[in-house]
């Protein structure tokens, strides 16, 4: 039975997630060197990957089950893949996902996530993103009226509508960049994506060195509050299914720039609300409508690549940072937040910020190693 509450939440769902992040996809793209085109098949295979999970996932289980591409692990890409090819990376994301797969069909996700200390995961992920906390008010330098603004409306709305916050802060910026005459869309113009196959190539520094940090921030900081969230809802869906489906669809669609995929959180709790429906078993319905809107979105990636190519690069800059301030600091304290494993913790932060790379291998890899073993002399020393 049709639900208005039910599409306006599946399509808030998606707007909250594409403006919150899909900057840093493009970001990512460009590190790696992505054209236009291959950047619009990004778009192409996430939106399709997510539509089809999100609206398979519900209807399977007749719960509201989100998914989506791995913010954290795109920000990750926007650093690792400097001065990688492009067909290296595809084979990174194969990597990540088969892993992600595996985890889904051992039953291994909650062992996994046991051998790497909650701290040291979030300082990881906190040193990936510092970046983009840091290019926002790099960004002002230049356009100080735009980021201002900006900002503004994101400190003064972040408590009062937070589900709102990123695409109304985004709203802001338009006005003012539209007002300044910095949108371009001369070039603009509507057009579907077009997949676009891209072969891979498996080299062990980009293996270890990206594949591997992809992996780790997607179930830890992506999957795994994806489940909480679902089951702070009342929900008891199976973890492991829904985490080795996802990465299937991360193997499949891979080549064609699907780099990973994972359970929703931010924007899966905006379907799971009692403002949705008074039924939780009904909720679902919300999910479903998200899977559509992905999949329009995915249909039309080349438009959206378009899209924010005629926005200036201090506002792309401005959101992204905007959109991550709440992840990175919820990073820094869970990392910070048992002093046993502060210094653990503490180093996994610097060095991954720092963007060491070591025989080729990156900075987040090295973080999680070096900090992992303080830990590990820590407990030793406990012991």
């Amino acid at each position: 039975m049709f639900s208005l509450s039910h599409l306006s939440a599946g399509f808030i769902a998606v707007l909250v997630g594409y403006t919150s992040s899909a900057a840093i996809i493009f970001q990512a793209a460009a590190a790696a060197g992505a054209s236009q085109a291959e950047t619009g098949s990004w778009m192409w295979a996430l939106g399709l990957g997510m539509g089809l999970t999100c609206i398979g996932f519900s209807l399977r289980y007749r719960e509201p089950v989100l998914t989506a591409w791995s913010t954290p692990g795109a920000a990750l890409l926007v650093t690792a893949l400097a001065g990688v090819p492009m067909s290296e990376a595809i084979g990174v994301f194969l990597f990540s996902s088969a892993l992600i797969l595996l985890c889904g069909l051992t039953g291994w996700f909650d062992k996994i996530m046991r051998l790497v200390p909650a701290g040291l995961a979030a300082a990881m992920l906190g040193g990936v993103l510092l970046k983009f906390g840091l290019d926002l008010f790099a960004s002002a330098q230049t356009r100080p009226l735009l980021v201002s603004a900006m900002l503004a409306t994101y400190l003064a709305l972040r408590r009062r509508l937070p589900r709102y916050v990123i695409p109304l802060s985004l709203l802001a910026g338009l006005l003012v960049a539209g007002g300044d005459g910095l949108l371009r869309f001369d070039d603009f113009e509507w057009q579907l994506a077009r997949p676009v196959l891209m072969m891979p190539e498996f080299s062990l520094t980009s293996l270890l060195g990206v594949g591997i940090p992809l992996f780790m921030v997607t179930m830890a900081s992506q999957n795994v509050p994806g489940i909480a969230v679902l089951r702070a809802h009342g929900y008891h869906t199976p973890a492991s299914p829904l985490v080795g489906w996802t990465g299937l669809t991360g193997l499949l669609l891979a080549p064609f720039g699907g780099f990973a995929f994972n359970l929703a959180a931010i924007s899966a709790a905006v379907c799971m609300g009692k403002e949705v429906d008074p039924d939780p078993k009904q909720r679902y319905k919300a999910a479903v409508w998200a899977g559509v809107f992905y999949l329009l979105m995915g249909l039309f990636g080349a438009t959206v690549v378009g899209l924010f190519a005629a926005l200036p690069g201090e506002l792309v800059m401005a959101i992204a940072g905007l959109a991550l301030l709440g992840t990175i600091g919820n990073s820094l304290t869970v990392a910070l937040a048992d002093e046993r494993e502060r210094d653990a913790a503490l180093l996994t932060f610097m060095i991954t910020a720092s963007g060491l790379a070591l025989f080729g291998i990156g900075s987040a890899f090295w973080g999680l190693v070096i900090g992992g073993s303080v830990h590990w002399l820590n407990r030793r020393r406990q012991a």
